[in-house]
């Protein structure tokens, strides 16, 4: 008889598994130390800046989020390292800055003939694993529906169901679940025309116009788009909600909502002003702690990971370089972010930023802010700057991006000029801060072993250390001694997935975590596979004893 793990003995080994790997904290009492882990669900929402209610912006009304604000606590300053989703997915699942790991580029495995370079993957350090993975491994049930943009291949170790598919339902009765729903519907291309969306809001809406962008009858009608988009989206949120609450699991789920970036339009997306890179994000905890209260420390993607795995009663490894961020420990003083290739073209911008103030370090000043981008350019507002740049009728705040250099340093006052228009670079009165938060770049660029404007053809080779292809995982070797099934794999920092077969029939694959005992004849598929590495051979084993 092959293995097939019946949901109760599956229980059983995931509820063994958590208590065997679970470290309480030194303060927790014994029936803290034996509650259940608690269910964590993300609703992810694409190129979205805080242009909802519960942050200030009543342009739309968002019932579901409005209420999940007023039953959880609002976060104010988080931002991603990237205004763009590839590389703020790699931080999120990684626990690591996209330019620490090969990921920053937009994106590695496309424009490869409009670069001329190979397609390749980022390559963190061995001992980083995904997220998800993590969490399987102390029996949670991990589900992805359905966006999958890391910059890598996830191996097949790092969720149980990735797919349209995903969801907390498919686990076994009692399993802990980390389940992400990811909401498209406010991504750039939804304001692409033709726009054939059901129309939410009245076209009459007044919107507020960025003063970077020009009041025209293209703009508004982007504006409209996009809070259109917003308000389906908050349907499309409340239809999870929903389905949480018929399910009785309000009360053990804490729910996260946050976008992967800022938000859509020119002059927000892929840029390193808070425009590209500031997101909302509303937590909720099953007692309401804190509820409707508002957070306004700085939180970077990168804190996701330790936060994460503490709340799973996890103890963060050491290689992670962000900071859990709900809890007793010192608050951040600044947070990075990073823009280099955007599809067929290239920039390095680095940017520092504290509670108040922003700096930027341009290495490409001789190229102009705005760089073409066939994608971007679809967009109407897109298109309406530049016809309004050809004929020179932007005025001068909405000229800024189109000049045809840019300095090598900026610095924004973020809380009196929140758009980030007025550089203060140069101004003596500034020159203390400036020098501050440069020396802060300076530390981290070192500490995360960044190179701003190292070619990527350099960058491929130090991730492939000096070879003409990506690097392949080696082949799993399987060790049976009786009944008791072992692996491991010659490639440092390579995880292990297997499954049974029956009838030809695979199971869902497993992660590998120590050895297991199995009956006579069971089938075996095993494969491994260290992230930005090819996957080795799929290596069939038939047990006998």
């Amino acid at each position: 008889m092959m293995l097939r793990l019946k949901s109760s003995l599956t229980l059983c080994i995931l509820i063994l598994i958590w208590a065997c790997n679970t470290k309480p904290k030194d303060n927790t009492t014994a029936t803290e130390a034996t509650a259940p882990p608690p269910n964590i669900l993300w609703l992810v929402v694409e190129d979205m800046g805080p242009y909802i209610p519960p942050f200030g912006d009543s342009t739309v009304v968002t019932p579901n989020l409005s209420k999940l604000a007023s039953e959880g606590i609002r976060y104010t300053r988080l931002f991603s390292p990237s205004g763009v989703c590839a590389p703020s997915r790699a931080a999120i699942a990684t626990g690591m800055y996209p330019t620490s790991i090969g990921a920053s580029h937009m994106r590695t495995h496309s424009y490869t003939e409009v670069t001329g370079l190979p397609a390749y993957e980022a390559i963190p350090p061995a001992e980083v694993k995904m997220l998800s993975e993590q969490l399987r491994k102390v029996g949670y049930f991990c589900t992805n529906n359905a966006k999958n943009d890391y910059q890598f291949k996830a191996p097949v170790t790092a969720w149980d169901q990735n797919g349209k598919d995903g969801h907390w339902r498919n686990r076994a009765p009692g399993q802990p679940f980390y389940s992400i729903f990811n909401f498209g519907v406010t991504h750039e291309s939804g304001l692409f025309e033709p726009y054939e969306r059901e129309e939410v809001i009245p076209k009459d809406t007044p919107f507020p116009i960025p003063p970077y962008l020009p009041n025209t009858e293209v703009v508004r009608r982007d504006l409209w788009k996009m809070y259109n988009n917003i308000a389906l989206m908050d349907r499309q949120v409340g239809e999870i909600l929903n389905q949480l609450e018929e399910d009785g699991l309000m009360d053990n789920t804490i729910i996260f909502f946050y976008a992967d970036h800022g938000g859509p339009l020119p002059r927000q997306k892929r840029l390193v002003y808070d425009s590209g890179l500031n997101v909302p994000m509303i937590v909720r905890f099953p007692d309401k702690k804190n509820a409707g209260t508002i957070d306004d420390q700085l939180i970077s993607f990168i804190d996701f990971v330790p936060t994460v795995l503490t709340l799973a009663g996890q103890t963060p490894p050491d290689y992670l370089q962000g900071q859990t961020f709900l809890g007793d420990e010192e608050q951040r003083q600044y947070i990075h972010g990073a823009a280099d290739r955007f599809d067929g073209v290239t920039d390095a911008i680095r940017a520092v930023r504290d509670y108040r103030y922003k700096y930027v370090r341009n290495y490409r000043p001789e190229q102009g802010n705005y760089l073409p981008n066939q994608y971007r350019e679809r967009i109407p507002t897109m298109q309406e700057l530049l016809r309004m740049r050809d004929k020179g009728t932007l005025n001068e705040v909405q000229s800024i991006w189109f000049r045809e250099s840019k300095p090598k340093e900026e610095l924004y006052d973020c809380i009196n000029d929140p758009h980030e228009i007025n550089n203060l670079a140069g101004q003596p009165e500034h020159a203390e801060k400036l020098q501050e938060l440069s020396t802060e770049m300076d530390r981290w660029l070192t500490e995360i072993g960044d190179q701003p404007n190292l070619p990527e053809r350099e960058l491929i080779a130090q991730l492939w250390q000096g070879a003409e292809q990506q690097p392949v995982t080696q082949k799993p070797v399987v060790l049976q001694v009786d009944s008791e099934i072992s692996m491991e794999c010659p490639t440092q920092g390579a995880s292990i997935g297997y499954r049974t077969l029956q009838d030809s029939l695979p199971s869902a694959w497993h992660v590998y975590c120590a050895p297991f005992t199995v009956e006579n004849g069971t089938q075996l598929e095993i494969v491994a596979h260290r992230i930005g590495f090819k996957a080795s051979e799929v290596v069939q084993f038939q047990v006998s004893f």
